[in-house]
């Protein structure tokens, strides 16, 4: 289980971002991450991903608190967590193949294993055909596969994603979605931060609304759907 208790989060001198923040994820959950601009979204993210500490309170992890995690216990607890970002973060000089497989390099899977991987798992995703494509000959859609594939070809535990959907056409954007909730039933607990409040209404996974560095959890509307790629 992830657990926020109690957590604040301020930058320098400013005023808080998030303010008594308190939450549970269940393994195995999804639940999308909504608020408008400034509500501290993409700080709640950066702590779930363990790019950032809370100034106060207490973030539970792996059944870790983070606040005993040294520095250096950090790379192998974040290789337990899968994060799709906003603008991609794909390497332009790197093939599609090479930029999934990259996670699987550094964590020293052998070649022959990375190579069936990463194939299996660019077909799931329908880039079969893209395997030597590099990112700026991709579309907006086939960048945003490629992130998802990176994010989850170690199989993390935890998916975050920052608006997958923000830069895709609504077809794309419906099917990414159902990309989420099927990669959510094969077990990862599941994040994602969107402004697209009809998918959110269509998935019917529960609500952590933000406003003002505020959290309310919502319960989860209609059923989902199944998954249709």
């Amino acid at each position: 289980m992830f657990s926020f208790e109690n957590v604040g989060v301020r930058y320098g001198l400013g005023g808080e971002v998030l303010r008594d923040v308190t939450f549970d994820l269940q393994p195995g959950s999804m639940h999308f991450l909504t608020g408008s601009s400034g509500a501290g979204k993409t700080t709640l993210l950066k702590l779930l991903y363990l790019a950032h500490r809370p100034s106060r309170g207490v973030v539970n992890m792996f059944g870790q608190d983070m606040a005993d995690v040294t520095r250096a216990e950090l790379p192998r607890l974040r290789r337990r967590v899968g994060v799709v970002f906003q603008d991609f973060r794909l390497f332009d000089h790197l093939s599609a193949f090479e930029n999934i497989a990259m996670p699987l390099r550094i964590s020293g899977v052998p070649k022959a294993q990375i190579k069936t991987d990463v194939e299996e798992l660019m077909s799931w995703v329908g880039l079969e055909d893209r395997l030597k494509a590099k990112p700026p000959t991709l579309s907006g859609g086939e960048k945003q596969r490629v992130a998802i594939a990176r994010a989850i070809i170690n199989k993390p535990e935890l998916l975050l994603a920052d608006e997958p959907t923000g830069n895709v056409d609504p077809e794309m954007a419906h099917r990414l979605m159902h990309l989420f909730v099927e990669l959510n039933s094969l077990g990862a607990t599941t994040v994602i931060a969107s402004h697209d409040e009809a998918l959110v209404e269509e998935i019917g996974a529960p609500v952590l609304r933000l406003e003002k560095g505020e959290l309310e959890v919502l319960p989860g509307g209609k059923a989902r759907s199944e998954p249709s790629l």
